[in-house]
């Protein structure tokens, strides 16, 4: 078996294991506009690395981590990130206020995209020198944090109280800011535990 094959074929799992998920999100979510906002930006994740896969292929972490950030996604787009069950429970352990899903949305919005930005800044020669790459790679998903609180802001102006569950605010009035703040978090935190599996990966990549 050869190793393009048997990435291929882990790839096909995560797909499929993920069409299972997608499918399951959307058996009577609590409504399905909703639904729809939360999916979206996993439905276009999928469609890019997919139009991307044959001109630059990933090495399997980047997939694995894309995978699990898109079954947050549409986790928090079934119950919506305001009445996910288990974090619900955690409310009442922890004594928090809110239903706290949406932070680990948020996390996941860090976590990810940073080493997606560092495998491509290495790969493509897009920076040079280490320092700047992992610092642009936490830039780029901040920026990003920043950009879709804009996106949050335009729905909820078109829409009306229509985008109440989506933006998930739950009455916070720090919301906007700790949702950026967790997607830093996640940014550092994912650079501190994977860049060494990152650099090996990319590493026999390049050989093969």
């Amino acid at each position: 078996m050869s190793e393009k094959n048997s990435v291929s074929r882990f790839h096909i799992v995560l797909l499929v294991s993920l069409a299972g998920v997608l499918i399951w999100s959307a058996i009577k979510p609590h409504d399905y506009f909703t639904w729809f906002l939360e999916v979206l930006p996993a439905l276009l994740a999928v469609g890019i690395f997919a139009f991307f896969y044959n001109r630059f292929r990933f090495t399997n972490l980047i997939y694995a981590i894309v995978w699990l950030h898109c079954i947050v996604l549409m986790v928090g787009a079934k119950y919506t990130y305001a009445e996910v069950p288990l974090f619900d429970y955690f409310k009442e352990v922890f004594g928090w206020t809110r239903n706290n899903y949406d932070k680990v949305g948020h996390f996941m919005q860090g976590f990810s995209p940073a080493l997606i930005a560092r495998e491509v800044f290495i790969r493509q020669n897009i920076v040079n020198g280490n320092g700047w790459t992992l610092f642009l790679a936490v830039a780029v998903p901040l920026a990003f944090s920043a950009f879709y609180e804009f996106v949050e802001w335009w729905v909820a102006v078109a829409t009306g109280d229509s985008a109440e569950a989506f933006l998930g605010t739950q009455g916070y009035e720090w919301d906007t800011q700790t949702d950026m703040f967790m997607c830093l978090a996640g940014s550092i935190a994912s650079l501190i535990i994977f860049k060494r599996l990152q650099d090996k990966q990319i590493s026999e990549r390049e050989t093969n």
